[in-house]
């Protein structure tokens, strides 16, 4: 059964995927504390680079990677912190580039990456300005990810609001439903896949 190494799995996207993609492979989730009971697991966190090159080491070779980490903040650019605005690029870019990087050499070829990007940087809207920019650089990080390693597909994948615990206890309306993502993320990891890469893939309600 072939791997894949899982970051942001325990949220509340993530715990989802899990279940849909430990049918076909074994999944082993990236956890800075303890992993739900069940889940196989790896010690390390998004923002030590060391930290996830161990990690990642302890599970190679493996099939793909699965980059679901990230974080969320309002602010308009004028609202914005150098506190909010560090903490978005640390979770939403830097946090993925520690981890494809620390992915590569373990990789098996061909291979996948697939990474959790946002709908709203194909329409950005004010607001969310940190939110945006992070995300709108994850994207350029999948280009450039792609043409670097033709012997894997590397692909995004950008959902609007999702139906998450948390969204639905907001009481909004008009989410995506989590099957949807995940189905998408399997697409993206089988062989029916393999001439993908590069992609930003919207996915809607």
């Amino acid at each position: 059964m072939k791997t894949l190494l899982i970051t942001g799995g325990t949220g509340g996207l993530g715990t989802h995927v899990v279940d849909r993609l430990r049918r076909d492979y074994r999944c082993v989730v990236l956890a800075r504390g303890a992993a739900p009971e069940g889940v196989e697991s790896v010690h390390g966190d998004l923002a030590d680079d060391a930290s996830i090159a161990a990690a990642f080491a302890q599970v190679a070779p493996f099939y793909g990677l699965v980059h679901l980490a990230g974080g969320f903040a309002m602010g308009s650019v004028a609202e914005t912190s150098n506190e909010t605005w560090s903490q978005m690029l640390a979770l939403n870019l830097t946090g993925a580039f520690n981890a494809a990087r620390a992915a590569l050499p373990h990789l098996s070829r061909p291979g996948r990456i697939v990474m959790v990007s946002s709908e709203a940087t194909l329409a950005p809207s004010a607001g969310i300005a940190a939110y945006l920019v992070s995300k709108s650089a994850l994207n350029t990080l999948v280009d450039v990810l792609a043409v670097e390693n033709r012997d894997l597909t590397v692909n995004a994948v950008l959902p609007a609001s999702m139906a998450t615990p948390a969204m639905r206890a907001s009481g909004m309306t008009g989410l995506v439903p989590l099957e949807r993502v995940s189905e998408t993320i399997a697409f993206l990891l089988s062989d029916a896949a393999a001439g993908i890469s590069g992609a930003r893939i919207p996915i809607r309600a």
